[in-house]
């Protein structure tokens, strides 16, 4: 076996043990076989919020414990393979095996960061919201890279994608615009995006083809399950209609459909447009502002160095997350844990899992942001 191939399968395998550590193995069978025996149980539903809560907890034991033993056997499997094909000179196998193993190398990896995602709603559904900063069609139109980014790294993990608004701008790009994003673990994943997001580029809206600097904010939020219990006064509450906008609404509903719904003690304000139904809206709108009202009481749980969310400061400099640098040189850049890319288009066509994976591991660490010069 060829030396890089052994180190892909030394890496994996020492993924697999921080894994197995990780769900502390021998008792999460344990209580696997516990739950499996729940599930049998005829009275389990006689508390539909518990048995529910015990059914998710089941399903995300199932998935790690299935996940690690599948990666167990195909390791073994492929190392098999490869021993077989150098012993019969068949290097189509061989080839085929070490490809099956450096995939498996970046599976395991990715199933590390998602055994970190053990918050109390990190495996939800999520809302995701783009907001221009100040700068006009400069900013806007940022905001509508952003929105493209976002859903590309969505469709990329396979996760479907609603857009629930959008608010376009005057010229062009958007000024505003909130998806819904659906997957395991959508949360979890998106959770360490909020905060204000620097452009650095020549701007094509500038004749004199100058350097223009463009801030964005992301504001990321989960779904709320029918299992947890958020109590919203209706009388606190301003309920506005409007007509929707954006692609397709100005041309095809000529109603006042879309909702806006304000809450007034925190001033949180959530909008739907997706629906041609103005009942539809609003219930979906009433969702998203039970989800705004549960975010916000998972940042009272967690500690201060993480209380506040990036996003809820200003849209301008010094409060920016990352900086996006595509003229004079191309480079991206986390403030937070100094990871870097120098393929902007990369980063911007959605491959974003390596800014996450760091962000994630510094926020679950607890370590305050490390000291990251910004970029010019």
């Amino acid at each position: 076996m060829r030396a890089e191939i052994e180190n892909v399968v030394d890496e994996t395998k020492q993924a697999i043990t921080l894994l197995r550590r990780h769900f502390d193995w021998d008792q999460a069978i344990r209580r696997l076989d516990w739950l499996n025996n729940k599930a049998e149980d005829p009275n389990l539903w006689n508390d539909a919020q518990e048995a529910q809560k015990l059914m998710r907890e089941r399903q995300q034991l199932d998935d790690g414990i299935s996940g690690v033993k599948q990666l167990e056997q195909q390791l073994n499997d492929n190392i098999e393979l490869i021993e077989l094909g150098e012993e019969e000179g068949d290097e189509g196998v061989v080839k085929e095996a070490e490809d099956t193993l450096k995939a498996l190398k970046a599976e395991a990896a990715r199933r590390q960061v998602e055994a970190m995602l053990s918050g109390e709603a990190d495996g939800n559904d999520t809302y995701l919201e783009v907001h221009s900063g100040a700068g006009g069609t400069e900013s806007q139109d940022w905001a509508n890279m952003l929105l493209r980014m976002y859903t590309r790294w969505a469709e990329r993990q396979r996760f479907k994608v609603e857009l629930l608004e959008v608010h376009d701008g005057e010229e062009a790009g958007i000024k505003s615009a909130t998806l819904l994003v659906k997957g395991h673990n959508a949360y979890g994943w998106l959770k360490t995006e909020s905060g204000v997001h620097r452009l650095v580029r020549i701007s094509p809206y500038d004749s004199n083809a100058r350097r223009h600097t463009s801030f964005s904010s992301i504001w990321v939020y989960p779904v709320v399950d029918d299992s947890i219990q958020i109590e919203i006064n209706e009388g606190d509450c301003r309920i506005d209609t409007y007509r929707s906008s954006g692609a397709g609404g100005q041309h095809v509903n000529t109603t006042d459909s879309a909702v806006r719904i304000t809450h007034m003690p925190t001033g949180i304000v959530v909008q739907c447009q997706q629906e041609r139904s103005q009942h539809k809206n609003r219930a979906k709108a009433w969702d998203m502002l039970r989800a705004r009202m549960y975010e916000a009481e998972l940042k009272k749980r967690e500690d201060a160095a993480n209380a506040e969310a990036a996003s809820k400061t200003d849209i301008g400099w010094g409060h920016q997350i990352r900086s996006y640098v595509l003229q004079p040189y191309q480079l991206v850049k986390d403030l937070r844990t100094g990871v870097a890319s120098t393929a902007p288009d990369d980063v911007l066509d959605g491959e974003l899992n390596e800014f996450m994976e760091a962000a994630l591991a510094h926020r679950i660490s607890g370590a305050a942001d490390a000291v990251v010069d910004d970029v010019d």
